[in-house]
């Protein structure tokens, strides 16, 4: 997927996007930097291209996103993140210890990569999978999160105090 200059105002058009300067900025900031939060783009753009309020981030993200140019994710207990890998059967791998979210490929082919045994009339198009665990530099340094861990709010506040 060709992510700088020329390419990234070709994409806004075909997309029917108007190519602006907070555009352009925010689709090549997140391209470096997959996984980021709305804080983290926004300050990568005002580095880049000076001030822009958090609010035009949000609406960058939100109309990039209906546009098939930006994919948000929610892990549970994490604020929303935003990739520029669309349009793939691709999953997320995210470490409790520390937040980090990694890519991961889906084994099994086309979307959706697992379907339920009763679709209940759903035409289905995709399936969202997190994996959790530690990552390998969590691993090495922390202690062992208790096995009975889990994403509920409940484990995740105990762990947070």
């Amino acid at each position: 997927m060709p992510l700088h200059g020329a390419s990234l105002r070709t994409q806004l058009r075909q997309a029917g996007l108007r190519v602006t300067e907070p555009r352009l900025a925010v689709l090549e900031w997140l391209a470096d930097h997959p996984h980021a939060t709305v804080d983290e783009i926004g300050r990568g753009v005002r580095e880049r291209i000076g001030s822009v309020s958090t609010q035009a981030v949000y609406d960058v993200l939100t109309a990039c996103a209906r546009a098939g140019l930006v994919r948000w994710i929610e892990p549970a207990g994490h604020p929303s993140r935003y990739e520029r890998r669309t349009g793939d059967n691709h999953h997320h791998l995210v470490c409790r210890a520390c937040g980090r979210i990694d890519d991961v490929d889906c084994a099994r082919g086309s979307p959706p990569c697992l379907t339920p045994d009763d679709a209940q009339g759903y035409e289905l198009d995709e399936a969202e999978v997190v994996f959790w665990g530690v990552c390998r530099d969590c691993s090495a340094t922390a202690e062992p999160l208790p096995a009975s861990y889990s994403t509920g709010s409940s484990h995740h506040e105990e762990a947070q105090q």
